[in-house]
């Protein structure tokens, strides 16, 4: 008779894949924001709308077209990335802060998952976030605004890009988080700043010779920039360039989420 060689719980595995482990993480993380779609999904796509609605009407008709088409068209590729990536970063940190401020953090570390494996479910989780917020936006105002894809291929690779990015960079906010409010401090002054100020609502052509240095140094710009290339077939910078950019930062970050879970930095202790 065969013996089956049992684990100890918590052991961790390098030379084969846990799938099922792997596929049960990244389901528990799409069920956590499914269950409040109204939330995390309903509520971006009512906000983007929004912003659309305001500024086509408070500067649109001034502005005119913008790198060839309408102000509406211009700001509807934007607006959906900024709503990604605010989404996908949510997803991540939320998730993490909340089973440490919950206790239940051990829950997630003792099942014979590899930190690796813990950092692609987590971040599948935030994909797919980012891709239903994605999906919502695209379906509902792009068809009223009369906005179709230019280069499709190029827009689903900056959005895969832009929720695997910031998906990482909420796995790293909630490791060094305690509290919600460090991880709203995080949203605040990192992650909605860099949005704001990455050529979402203008291009950067209109922006002074000294800031096209700062902005040429924030990811946000070439995910949002990348996007408005896929959308519209326009952009500021190379979508080639801002695809490595955004791919080479996420392989970094990739590998930093890692490191801290294969050392448990401020998780097991």
């Amino acid at each position: 008779m065969r013996q089956i060689k049992e684990y100890p719980m918590g052991e961790r595995h390098f030379g084969r894949v846990n799938w099922l482990g792997l596929y049960t993480l990244a389901e528990r993380e799409v069920v956590r924001f499914t269950s409040v779609w109204s939330q995390t999904v309903l509520a971006p796509l009512i906000t983007a709308g929004l912003f659309l609605m305001v500024f086509d009407l408070a500067i649109g008709s001034q502005r005119g077209e913008v790198m060839g088409v309408a102000y509406s068209h211009f700001l509807a590729p934007g607006i959906l990335m900024m709503s990604v990536i605010q989404n996908a970063f949510a997803n991540t940190a939320s998730s993490l802060v909340i089973s440490k401020v919950q206790g239940n953090i051990v829950d997630t570390l003792m099942p014979p998952l590899s930190p690796l494996e813990l950092v692609i479910g987590y971040t599948l989780g935030g994909m797919a976030r980012g891709f239903a917020v994605a999906l919502a936006i695209a379906l509902v105002t792009f068809p009223v605004l009369g906005v179709g894809i230019a280069h499709p291929m190029w827009a689903l690779l900056f959005l895969a890009l832009g929720s695997a990015l910031l998906a990482l960079i909420g796995v790293l906010a909630g490791i060094v988080s305690d509290r919600f409010d460090q991880m709203n401090a995080i949203t605040n002054f990192i992650v909605t700043p860099l949005s704001f100020l990455s050529g979402t609502f203008y291009s950067i052509d209109i922006l002074p010779a000294a800031l096209h240095v700062a902005v040429a140094w924030n990811p946000i710009f070439y995910l949002i920039d990348g996007m408005r290339y896929g959308v519209i077939g326009a952009s500021d910078a190379s979508p080639v360039l801002g695809a490595l950019v955004c791919g080479g930062l996420t392989l970094v970050l990739g590998i930093w989420s890692w490191r801290w879970f294969s050392t448990g930095y401020r998780l097991k202790s």
